[in-house]
């Protein structure tokens, strides 16, 4: 029998679980109780869908069993059991996905912190406790059964045993006691049972243990006999189907952290049933915190599917759509079929109309939730809101009617939110557009020269400060009749009738400076305008109508569009001191403005959080203009 080593990535994990120290030890039965299940699950479906392969449900469940003699504790399934194959796959290799954020995280962790179900480990939860795991096995497709053991780090071996009914047995030799930890309680009926109606009543197979039982000596009056008896610990009633009126918030949040492998409670529970053409029950959370991994090409979205109280599929995506795939939790309808599988999935019947059900209800529990909730709404938006503004965009706005008003925004640099019906409502009469401006942060908007002018007049902005904000916005173009305009882009149309005046004058005034300008940009802007947006800065860039200069900055990230460029257009502050500057020396003598302009449009530049050319020339012309003001 020959020993086999976890891979260096698994072997190093498995050390960091085995010497470290946690103050949730007990999650491991949780986590075997609910492989069992599964595998339950799986020889049940196997059952209904094979008749090679019939099993009685009364066949079908989980045994405890402690021997204080030996010091281990058993936990024994009649599921489907494992191959050699499959064995050398699920527990020769820790954690298939996020193993390095486990590790990462679990080299941080201080004992008082708890993260061993954040990444659904499951199995090797059991070397908390125990210094040697023995795992027996046969799958209900074999004759022979197979036997896996580990002491831990120095890894593991295989070998074929006869005569193992089908189903698997996990056998923990549990650690010595310490001064620190007491194991022996884990054999103890007391904190088995305890254990398992907090983590596993809702489990629907029975778990079974041999208990003792006081009874009446028929022999002696007032006496008692000792007996053992083999007794069902949990109430095998699925959670699901509970009066929802009789569940307590802390089994919601156990289930869910059992079933769904998180380590935090949700922050959301919506359970409800549905009658009439199609019926069914859905228990679906909303997490408290975003997965680690949602954003990545590995993150698996969906609910599981159910039928008649049967698992039928795991992460059945197609039940949600993508705008939704934040929601977590399952399904169970009895008008699914028991053959469905992921290739027709899509084009059944039920299973379209169950998830159209299904997005109504989320999406109305959303509307609920941001009207009735409005700080706990923040904290969901903060963790998936960015998920809404993908959809949006990557549906061509297919979506926002549904998604427009559970979006929010910020409107000022310490992070307010609001909602743009809130937006609109606090309009001013004589608005006309919603105003939004992009940036890389609320402190670098804040900062933005252009803003001054709309917030003169009192006008909330829209701070946009995700890649893809302004993608999403030009996929919304307007909300409740009000056209959505960039703050950076294009005339605003501000201005009251004396000041439009008062700006036609000055650039008429100084067309010959503005085109003198402008032949000195003549590579780098379109025009130079007096600008209609300045209160107190000298100089801003804004862009025409196309391309924007949050969208350039964006752009220049891609490879594929290394030439994506905004029309630029330089705007002068009029009543800037600057400004006179400039006059004054373009009076005098016209080829003297070339540095000053130059220096200007860097300036802008910078400001608007754009890259200059040549910042060595740039520190060289600031240091030229210091030494002329000198004189």
């Amino acid at each position: 029998m020959a020993k086999k080593q976890f891979k260096a990535e698994s072997k190093r994990l498995l050390g960091l679980m085995i010497n470290s120290i946690y103050t949730n030890k007990e999650i491991f039965l949780r986590e075997l109780i609910s492989n069992a299940s599964d595998a339950l699950d799986k020889r049940y479906y196997m059952s209904l869908t094979n008749d090679s392969h019939k099993v009685s449900k009364k066949e079908l469940k989980i045994q405890i069993e402690p021997n204080l003699v030996e010091k281990t504790v058993t936990i024994r399934d009649s599921g489907i059991g494992m191959t050699k194959e499959e064995m050398e796959n699920n527990l020769g290799t820790i954690a298939h996905s996020g193993s390095a954020e486990f590790k990462d995280q679990l080299e941080k962790a201080s004992k008082n912190i708890d993260i061993i179900g954040q990444f659904g480990v499951g199995f090797y939860s059991s070397f908390m406790v125990a210094k040697k795991v023995t795992v027996r096995s046969r799958s209900a497709l074999e004759e022979i059964g197979h036997e896996w053991v580990s002491t831990g780090e120095d890894g593991y071996s295989i070998q074929e045993v006869n005569d193992l009914p089908i189903g698997t047995s996990i056998i923990l030799e549990l650690k010595d006691d310490t001064k620190e930890e007491n194991y022996s309680h884990y054999l103890e009926e007391g904190t088995i049972r305890s254990l398992i109606q907090k983590y596993s009543d809702y489990v629907r197979y029975p778990i079974e243990m041999e208990v003792e039982k006081s009874i009446p000596d028929p022999t002696e009056e007032s006496k008692f006999i000792i007996t053992k008896e083999v007794e069902v610990l949990n109430s095998m009633v699925p959670l699901w189907k509970k009066n929802k009126n009789k569940v307590k918030p802390e089994e919601y949040n156990e289930f869910y952290k059992s079933k769904f492998n998180d380590w935090k409670d949700p922050q959301k529970v919506l359970h409800y049933s549905v009658e009439g053409n199609l019926a069914y029950t859905a228990l679906l959370f909303i997490p408290s915190e975003t997965p680690y991994n949602f954003y990545n090409q590995d993150y698996e979205p969906g609910l599981q599917l159910y039928s008649k109280g049967v698992f039928i599929l795991d992460h059945a995506k197609d039940l949600l759509p993508e705008r939704y795939r934040f929601i977590t939790g399952l399904v169970d309808s009895d008008d699914i079929s028991l053959n469905i599988s992921r290739e027709i999935l899509q084009q059944d019947r039920q299973v379209k109309a169950l998830s159209s059900s299904l997005s109504k209800k989320i999406h109305n529990a959303l509307v609920d939730f941001l009207e009735k909730e409005r700080e706990e709404y923040e904290k969901f938006y903060h963790n998936f809101g960015l998920n809404f503004k993908y959809d949006i965009y990557k549906s061509f706005g297919a979506s926002s009617e549904e998604l427009k008003d559970l979006l929010l925004f910020y409107v000022d640099k310490d992070g307010k939110y609001i909602s743009l019906k809130e937006y609109v409502s606090n309009m001013k009469e004589e608005q006309k557009d919603i105003y939004y401006v992009c940036g890389s942060s609320l402190e670098d908007i804040e900062k933005l020269p252009a803003l001054s002018k709309i917030k003169e007049k009192g006008y909330d902005i829209l701070y946009l400060t995700d890649p893809v904000d302004e993608f999403m916005i030009t996929m919304l173009r307007e909300y409740d009749g009000k056209q959505f305009r960039s703050v950076t882009k294009g005339d605003l149309d501000l201005e009251n009738e004396e000041e439009k005046k008062e700006r036609e004058e000055a650039s008429e005034k100084n067309k010959d400076l503005l085109s003198a300008m402008k032949e000195v940009l003549k590579t780098k802007v379109n025009d130079v305008h007096i600008s209609s947006r300045l209160t107190e800065d000298p100089v801003c860039i804004v862009a025409e109508e196309g391309i924007s200069l949050e969208m350039e900055k964006i752009l220049s990230r891609d490879p594929m569009n290394p030439g994506m460029k905004a029309s630029k257009i330089l705007e002068i502050n009029p009543n800037h001191k600057i400004f006179e500057t400039l006059k004054k020396k373009y009076k005098k003598d016209k080829n003297s403005i070339q540095e000053d302009v130059e220096v200007l449009y860097d300036l802008a530049l910078l400001i608007q959080g754009l890259p200059i050319e040549n910042p060595a020339e740039y520190a060289k012309k600031i240091a030229n203009l210091m030494v002329e003001a000198s004189k």
